[in-house]
């Protein structure tokens, strides 16, 4: 027998996408992959050249602090004031493997058996699935495609109940793209606070905020922001370093101290190589950054008007990575016109259905992995798919 709690999830959604690649016949040209979150381009020269030397350092193979390697929180801190205009200090960082394990961790460290996470709906499949791993219970907040797929902070207030010890958020979203206004999260934390519950905020592709918008929010300028919210990134996305599984979270001393008790027990430390090689990188590389921001703000762009030059297809919301699209097949299961999508036409995206209940009328496209001129092929591509 397996643990119930694991033996009654889903298959990982990417991996069942990815199966069907094969069943496309190449008839109306090469695949357009537009299914996991991941950069279209390589990592900086100097960023794989770190990794090389590092890779041969024997120093480097031996084990690390469970935090993480003192000059990369160093380095890290400094990096998250500058974005926020606040001051960040090392002992409010925690390097992970990855931005997975981060919410992992803190989700161990808040929360047990009969506890529960309020999330929003569409929520991160991940997210999702790690709370039902770890037994944690889920409440929902859906979020109406006329408020642009945002929450509503009246809804989330009445959804918090007596087991509730976080809300969790990710922004720039996954998968909806929707940018969460700086406005909105303050109102979040000070209900957190006034509820006397957690924020998890997931920034992983806060890299890629609309170009006009620089900060993303205020929240660490906040009185006592370490009693309420703990931020979790991902180094994978804006280092193009997703198979090195780098992470952070920042949070208070106190939530730090418990995250080390958790992260020592899965992998000790995180992958050292990889600091190693980026703490020197997150000052240097900042023109490079937004070359890349600019890089995917322009496919966005992109994609709205192949979006626009399709009848029937809604585009609900879009942002970062991603745009999430209401289908013109009422009535059909969003993993059926997906399967077809990637058969017939070409074009491999995640089914609605696997963000959460209530979400068959969607899908998922993320065109972060697909240059402009692969993009502009959606309209022909999908204009004519017959189910």
């Amino acid at each position: 027998m397996f643990n119930s709690a694991v033996a009654t999830l889903n298959a990982p959604p990417v991996s069942i996408v990815l199966n069907w690649k094969s069943s496309y016949d190449g008839a109306n040209g090469a695949l357009i992959d537009m299914s996991q979150a991941v950069p279209g381009y390589s990592a900086h020269p100097d960023i794989l050249a770190a990794l090389a030397t590092g890779a041969s350092d024997p120093a480097l193979a031996r084990y690390g602090p469970v935090e993480g390697d003192p000059e990369f929180r160093n380095a890290y801190a400094d990096h998250v004031s500058q974005i926020y205009n606040a001051k960040i200090d090392r002992s409010e960082v925690q390097i992970t493997s990855g931005c997975n394990q981060a919410f992992v961790a803190t989700v161990l460290a808040l929360a047990g058996h009969g506890d529960r996470i309020l999330m929003m709906r569409p929520c991160y499949f991940n997210h999702e699935s790690t709370l039902g791993m770890l037994g944690v219970g889920i409440d929902y907040v859906d979020c109406d495609d006329d408020g642009g797929l945002l929450p509503n902070c009246t809804l989330i207030d009445a959804a918090i109940g007596p087991q509730t010890r976080a809300i969790a958020l990710v922004s720039p979203n996954n998968p909806a793209g929707s940018i969460y206004p700086a406005p909105l999260l303050a109102e979040i934390l000070a209900l957190c606070q006034k509820r006397g519950i957690w924020l998890i905020l997931d920034e992983t592709y806060r890299d890629f905020m609309p170009l006009d918008m620089d900060v993303p929010h205020h929240l660490f300028a906040k009185d006592d922001w370490q009693s309420s919210l703990i931020q979790l990134y991902s180094f994978s996305k804006s280092y193009c370093l997703p198979g090195h599984r780098l992470g952070a979270i920042i949070a208070g001393r106190d939530v730090v101290a418990q995250l080390a008790k958790i992260i020592d027990n899965i992998q000790i430390c995180a992958p050292r190589v990889a600091q190693h090689a980026l703490t020197p990188m997150l000052a240097s590389m900042t023109s490079w950054r937004q070359e890349n921001r600019e890089r995917i703000a322009a496919r966005a762009a992109v994609f709205r008007t192949a979006m626009d030059d399709l009848p029937g297809w809604d585009l609900l919301s879009s942002g970062a990575y991603f745009g999430y699209v209401r289908h013109p097949f009422t009535g059909v299961g969003s993993r059926q016109i997906a399967e077809t999508m990637a058969r017939k036409a070409g074009v491999l995206v995640i089914p609605g259905a696997f963000f959460g209940a209530g979400q068959d009328g969607a899908l998922r496209f993320a065109f972060a992995n697909a240059g402009r001129d692969v993009i502009v092929k959606l309209a022909d591509r999908l204009s004519s798919l017959t189910l």
